[in-house]
């Protein structure tokens, strides 16, 4: 069940009250008796923090998601297809001369 914060308008009277969403809302001060007893809102109770969830991180048996893959950015390319080689390609052999 939800806690929800009211005060007077009157007298400022401040109660927080544990109430099921089906229960009217209390308009009455407990401590006055005007009819000037309003709902507040208020701030939620937990805040979330971190990276959050994501539907991959229970994919590879508990390991780490690829970060080149997981950062949304870069058009689809994997970090492979987008970084240069870090060595050259190995240049063709030539072919022996003919004696002819």
């Amino acid at each position: 069940m939800p806690i929800y914060a009211y005060r007077c308008s009157t007298c400022g009277h401040a109660q927080d009250v544990l109430q099921k969403l089906s229960d009217p809302i209390l308009t009455d001060c407990p401590e006055c008796g005007k009819a000037t007893y309003v709902k507040q809102v208020t701030a939620a109770g937990f805040q979330l923090k971190g990276t959050g969830w994501y539907v991959t991180d229970f994919r590879n048996n508990g390991s780490a998601p690829n970060p080149a893959t997981s950062s949304g950015e870069g058009g689809g390319q994997t970090a492979a297809a987008s970084a240069p080689a870090s060595t050259p390609a190995p240049a063709p052999t030539p072919a022996p001369k003919s004696s002819t």
